[in-house]
């Protein structure tokens, strides 16, 4: 992927904010027992930085588990529609390569579904100054559980028809490095590991606003996404004659704690 192309994914999800905060997928609460299990410390009462927090999904969740939580937001678009959904809680303009935040401020530093979005020869350094010694950097993606035969098949017609747009098939995104050292290519960080499996049950159409939502969808433009969706539709009506789909996802979490 290009610079140009990757920012302007980045910035896609602002013209998207009310649909991605209506149908993309939350996080199920074994996700935070272990983010406390990996950390050795529970997240009510810390101080947490909940970094790229788009409409508020993971950050509302870790106020719920009684987090002093903060949301950080560079988009327009994701930061007005944050303060929509949840008015009481704060949030900053800024991003993860230069945070607006104190040195030693944060117990926690969070990132759902973001940190890919950093330039990580910085957002290391920034998360080591912010973080209080013992604090932890936290990264986790909901991804796709690829042993499910419809989600392999979706995610590989996805790859063929948004080709043009650098999507691509399962076989060549599989990556035989850790994931930790895709998330910090230095190993300056010493992550723990954690893969939480979990599913939800949503109706055909959320299911098709929830694939929407993604970037390369936002980018190809309505037309050629319509196209797909249309098709998409017809294939998964067989597959769940009832009109509702069963989404099964992997969370891949890394949890790495400062010195």
């Amino acid at each position: 992927m290009t610079a140009s192309s990757h920012t302007s994914r980045a910035h896609s999800f602002n013209a998207a904010a009310a649909q991605y905060a209506a149908h993309r997928p939350s996080y199920p609460p074994a996700l935070f027992d272990a983010i406390e299990e990996l950390s050795g410390r529970t997240l009510a009462g810390s101080r947490v930085v909940d970094v790229g927090a788009g409409t508020g999904i993971a950050t509302a969740l870790l106020h719920d588990r009684g987090a002093e939580v903060l949301a950080v937001e560079p988009g327009d678009g994701m930061a007005e529609q944050f303060r929509r959904v949840h008015p009481e809680l704060p949030i900053v303009r800024g991003d993860g390569n230069d945070l607006p935040l104190l040195t030693d401020s944060v117990d926690f530093l969070t990132y759902a579904q973001s940190w890919h979005w950093t330039d990580t020869a910085r957002a290391v350094p920034e998360a080591l100054r912010v973080l209080r010694p013992g604090g932890s950097l936290v990264l986790w993606w909901n991804t796709h559980a690829l042993d499910i035969p419809w989600i392999a098949g979706q995610f590989d017609r996805v790859a063929e028809h948004f080709k043009d747009y650098g999507a691509k098939p399962a076989a060549a995104v599989q990556d035989t490095r850790p994931r930790s050292l895709l998330a910090d290519p230095t190993g300056r960080l010493d992550f723990a590991h954690r893969v939480v499996r979990w599913s939800r049950r949503v109706s055909l159409d959320a299911h098709l606003a929830n694939i929407g939502s993604h970037s390369i969808f936002l980018v190809a433009g309505e037309e050629h996404t319509g196209v797909f969706l249309t098709e998409e539709r017809r294939i998964l009506q067989e597959v769940f004659p009832d009109g509702t789909v069963e989404e099964t996802y992997d969370v891949e979490l890394l949890v790495a704690t400062a010195a």
